[in-house]
């Protein structure tokens, strides 16, 4: 019995030995956490009080809590606010709503809501198609290989940016959102997106087992056909399908309609509405600290279609990026723009600033990472898009503060909207779609680079959400 015991004793010691040797936390590494920690008196208090709180609650900065100045020297006109609910849609809200108010400002009395359900059904069925062709693509690559596991890691989802809205309203066009409302799976897309995900990636495993066997292209595009087809319908039970023709009268903003009704189809509402192609009118800019200013981006295969726009970036100096966009405001025009929108936000008072919560007093520590090493570390990218709508100058000209349009539902914010100091704004603002009609003829120039291709991996490259 004593040499069992021995010999477990010393089993049990080489296995401690094994599990900290190189790196592992050794019995004496935790006795030193535990010394440090009981080292310090105000734990006990703070444990309490971080018990029974919300972290948020106990480290709002009172100095920084005070009435909110909502006065902007530059303001665009107001529209109806929205809300995405419980789906990833903000780059399709932010960017329909730039669109509308495009409508909106060249009319003058005439407003516009578009469908985002309509457009979201396109949006599913190309990112489908996109999964599809790009397994098909790479059927000969192992199946731990990179881009495959790009592919099946996320065969579609309800997150895009700008370039998504541009190539499915030129490829499908628009609907009036009383045309084709929401319904709950456009509004909750998750259990919807989990069934279709499982499902495509059932395909995508079919399509390389043909590649595979030496199948003829025809027949593996048949069966790509046959698999869409399917999704198609997952997609018109969830979301409904598509209107194809329909009547509509536009009114002002107080409801009162001003024209006659006409019947229109997508494409012909689509022209009367936006007026011409989207594509080839802006760039897109965004503030990547990590490469070098001034050169283009262009991220592979991140794209809403197959046949469509990678995304593609000028990388600029935050000073460039804040003068392209206070050029446009000041001509009375929304942005799209993109935001790390969780980092310091006062949700309650809709208000973005560096200094709202001391997270550092109450951890006794410090959080002292650039924006590059935050971008770097994963700890700082673009999450969420929103439509900038107004900046305040001080008599120099330099902005103090920022106003954007959310997709939160009139309810939150600032009825709706948030507040953003230029400071915030520097820090956690990443993405700008601009008018090139407001971009100098070298940052044009700059723009037409042969990009330098990114992998869609990379920390600041992740969907709008």
């Amino acid at each position: 019995m004593r040499k069992t015991l021995m010999l477990l004793s010393a089993a049990y010691a080489l296995t401690m030995t094994a599990q900290t040797a190189g790196g592992g936390i050794s019995e004496q590494m935790l006795q030193q956490m535990e010394r440090q920690y009981a080292a310090q008196p105000a734990n006990k208090a703070l444990r309490n009080a971080i018990a029974s709180n919300a972290i948020d609650n106990l480290t709002k900065n009172q100095e920084n809590a005070g009435e909110l100045d909502t006065y902007f020297s530059i303001d665009t006109k107001k529209q109806s606010i929205h809300d995405q609910k419980s789906s990833g849609r903000c780059w399709m809200f932010s960017g329909l709503n730039v669109l509308r108010a495009n409508f909106a400002k060249r009319t003058d009395s005439l407003t516009v809501e578009y469908s985002q359900a309509y457009l979201f059904f396109y949006d599913q069925l190309e990112k489908a198609n996109l999964f599809l062709q790009g397994v098909i693509d790479t059927a000969k690559e192992p199946i731990d290989a990179q881009r495959v596991q790009f592919f099946f890691k996320s065969p579609i989802g309800d997150g895009g940016t700008f370039c998504g809205v541009s190539d499915l309203a030129e490829k499908y066009g628009l609907v009036p959102m009383a045309v084709q409302p929401e319904t709950f799976s456009a509004e909750n897309t998750s259990r919807m997106a989990a069934v279709i995900k499982s499902k495509l990636r059932e395909y995508g495993l079919q399509l390389r087992q043909m590649v595979a066997d030496g199948k003829n292209p025809a027949d593996i595009q048949k069966a790509k056909e046959k698999a869409l087809s399917q999704i198609y319908g997952m997609l018109a039970l969830t979301l409904g399908e598509p209107v194809k023709e329909f009547t509509y009268a536009f009114k002002d903003k107080d409801g009162k309609q001003l024209t006659t009704a006409k019947r229109y189809t997508p494409k012909s509402f689509y022209e009367e509405t936006v007026g011409g192609p989207i594509n080839g009118t802006f760039i897109m800019v965004m503030n990547d600290p990590r490469r070098p200013y001034y050169k283009t981006f262009e991220v592979e295969y991140n794209r809403h279609t197959y046949d469509g726009h990678n995304w593609k970036y000028l990388n600029l100096p935050m000073d460039d990026i804040e003068q392209l966009a206070i050029a446009s405001l000041k001509d009375g025009r929304k942005l799209y723009s993109s935001y790390d929108v969780g980092k310091q936000l006062d949700r309650k008072r809709g208000y973005a600033d560096t200094e709202n919560f001391d997270y550092a007093s109450l951890f006794n520590t410090t959080f002292g990472m650039t924006k590059a090493e935050r971008i770097s570390t994963f700890d700082s990218g673009s999450t969420h898009a929103m439509t900038l709508t107004a900046v305040d100058l001080d008599a120099n000209g330099k902005a103090t503060k920022w106003k954007v349009e959310n997709s939160w539902g009139v309810s939150w914010g600032q009825q709706g909207c948030l507040i953003m100091t230029d400071r915030w704004f520097r820090e956690y603002m990443f993405r700008l779609v601009v008018d090139k009609k407001y971009v100098s003829d070298k940052l044009l120039k700059d723009f037409e680079q042969k990009p330098i291709m990114v992998m869609p991996e990379d920390p600041l490259f992740q969907e709008d959400r």
